[in-house]
């Protein structure tokens, strides 16, 4: 019962004085009122961050400075000063978020977190929270108000998200030999699909740009026509470069069979990319199975055929799901579908929303975070469907651990997908900028770099002794 709410939990809130604080008393030089914070339970505000997705927030009664110092060194930006009506508090970030209160835990230690801890989903009192706290609280802690309370729950949190995803598997290796999750670099897909219009040529030429743009993958699209196209559309007829033909035909004539497929498998390796297809028919696996593919992708309009997903799975390679035109239900679904056949199996989730081009105010790229935190074993990517790249390289930088934009010689070309694409040295440019970010990003653990020694000297009145030796050695100013 203690797990399950556990594992609901996206957003921890807690009182601050006598749960983040040892409940004492001191003062600056000014008078001002200070608070002695535990470390611990800061390093359990990152680690419930890092590693289970869920965010910290303070409702305090407070108005210290240190407190608004302590949030911003944690990057709590949830944050409510002087709270007087911690309910009402509470409702208004249900109300903001989008949250359930069985999202919210609250750690409380007084009367005055009574009422808002019988309204939030798992509650919490450190261990010396008065009696009638402890006796409604969900959990009591082992540790004190400011020894260690907060990080205890955070590790609580976090446990319950690791026994819930299984054995930890975010990172998964290919069998090209390329990786795909957390700390490894962006598995980039130059999604060409049904770019290449029937024609081999320029299918290779796409191949060709892909590589020149230090893509990782180029991925195509393979259907059983007489399978995906209704038997009510087949003789619609059809304006192609071809001539007038019905859209049957047309749909034969722009899939690639085995002369085509075996071609790319020899190509691709000979220049040395990784290459594999969204599979839309249990036919289509079939016929791919001939080829050692690292994976196979599963487009967002297929993420309720269930047919489909198992014969996939049959086939034991990685599979990547789609989630465009999703509900979270739907995506629950499949997601318990794959673990039910096997707990472990090699796994990535795209976000992505199914509109060609996608507009900026639906790309809600923010979903990276909320599908990594309710899925912490699986890698989390992204497929894009808009217009320019910034937003792609936003999905990187929010988490994103491999992306997808469908990629043309020409967006002016004949084809449905080819507006919505990205050429040649557009594609360039993301993948740069996308190295560029993963290099920018670092490690987060402040350092002070050689280059700045110099500036240091020269702009700085007061430099710390562990850095004067340093900075007057650098810039050659060291007295005899």
């Amino acid at each position: 019962m203690l797990n399950n709410k556990l594992s609901r939990i996206k957003l921890i809130l807690t009182d601050c004085d006598g749960v983040l604080t040892d409940g004492g008393v001191y003062y600056g030089k000014g008078g001002e009122e200070l608070k002695k914070f535990n470390i611990r339970d800061g390093m359990g505000v990152e680690r419930l961050r890092n590693l289970a997705g869920v965010e910290t927030g303070i409702v305090t009664g407070e108005l210290s400075p240190s407190v608004i110092t302590r949030a911003e060194k944690l990057k709590i930006t949830e944050l409510h000063l002087g709270a007087k009506d911690k309910p009402a508090v509470l409702k208004e970030i249900l109300t903001r978020l989008d949250l359930q209160p069985e999202e919210i835990a609250y750690i409380g230690d007084d009367s005055n977190d009574l009422e808002v801890m019988k309204l939030v989903g798992l509650s919490a009192c450190p261990a010396d929270a008065t009696s009638f706290v402890k006796e409604i609280a969900d959990v009591v802690c082992k540790f004190k108000g400011g020894r260690g309370c907060f990080r205890e729950m955070a590790e609580l949190i976090i446990a319950s998200r690791q026994e819930n995803a299984g054995p930890d598997y975010k990172t998964i290796t290919l069998n090209s030999g390329h990786k795909i999750g957390p700390g490894e670099p962006c598995y980039i897909i130059a999604e060409i699909g049904i770019n290449h219009n029937g024609s081999l040529e320029i299918a290779k030429q796409l191949i060709d740009e892909a590589v020149a743009a230090k893509a990782t993958a180029v991925k195509f699209q393979k259907r059983t026509p007489e399978i995906c196209v209704p038997k009510d559309q087949w003789e619609i007829m059809r304006d192609t470069p071809w001539g007038k033909m019905s859209y049957i035909d047309y749909k034969r004539k722009t899939e690639f069979g085995i002369v085509e497929y075996a071609t790319i498998d020899q190509y691709c390796k000979k220049v040395g990319i990784d290459w594999f297809v969204s599979t839309w028919d249990v036919e289509a696996v079939d016929f791919m199975e001939q080829f050692d593919t690292p994976m196979y992708k599963l487009a967002s309009a297929s993420l309720t055929d269930f047919p489909l997903i198992k014969k996939i799975l049959l086939t034991g390679k990685p599979l990547m799901l789609s989630t465009g035109m999703s509900t979270t239900k739907e995506i629950e679904d499949a997601m318990n579908l794959v673990r039910s056949f096997d707990k472990n199996y090699p796994l990535f989730i795209a976000h992505s929303t199914s509109a060609y081009p996608c507009k900026p105010e639906e790309l809600n790229l923010k979903m990276i975070q909320t599908l990594g935190a309710k899925y912490p074993g699986v890698p989390i990517g992204y497929s894009g469907h808009e217009t320019g790249l910034a937003t792609t390289v936003a999905a990187v930088s929010l988490g994103a651990t491999f992306v997808e934009r469908h990629f043309t010689l020409d967006r002016a070309m004949w084809g449905s997908d080819h507006a919505a694409s990205v050429e040649p040295q557009g594609f360039t440019r993301l993948v740069r900028d996308i190295r560029d970010v993963e290099i920018a990003t670092g490690d987060g653990i402040k350092r002070v770099y050689e280059s700045e020694l110099g500036p240091m000297k020269r702009l700085r009145v007061n430099i710390s002794d562990e850095y004067k030796v340093s900075a007057e050695v650098k810039t050659g100013n060291t007295k005899p």
